[in-house]
């Protein structure tokens, strides 16, 4: 495990499943189709893999005492540890990542992915995010 990173073996090990299966559905695939049609092959990839997989997870917001219902979904959470934001655009921007750890603290985890599906290799779409715990 790299020097700095806290997340689990088991982190580690769904991470890697699915960015195995994000690879998968590109390879079917291709670029080119709408963020929705990713979110769903690639839960229903994760599903046949064993994972528990909530597609379009809601969020609330907690502000002292106060729990807004804001309307802030994830696309996917994997096994309850593992934020996966699913993007279907030209280049990801730094709001996305952005995105991703507001969802990890919110959720207080450690690990998420950054899937832009919009990429001739799916491998320059992954982005690993990591929100360390102070």
């Amino acid at each position: 495990m790299p020097i700095g990173d806290h997340t689990s073996p088991s982190d580690e090990a769904i991470a890697a499943d699915i960015v195995d299966a994000a690879l998968k559905v590109h390879s079917k695939l291709g670029p080119g189709l709408l963020e929705s049609s990713y979110e769903h092959c690639l839960a229903y990839e994760l599903r046949r893999r064993g994972h528990h997989v909530i597609h379009q997870h809601a969020v609330p917001l907690v502000y002292e005492e106060m729990t807004l219902e804001v309307g802030y979904r994830i696309d996917l959470l994997v096994d309850d540890r593992i934020v996966v934001e699913v993007k279907a655009v030209e280049r990801t921007l730094p709001v996305h990542v952005a995105q991703v750890l507001t969802y990890l603290k919110l959720l207080n985890l450690q690990l998420g992915l950054l899937i832009n599906f919009n990429v001739p290799l799916i491998k320059d779409g992954i982005k690993r995010v990591v929100r360390f715990k102070s």
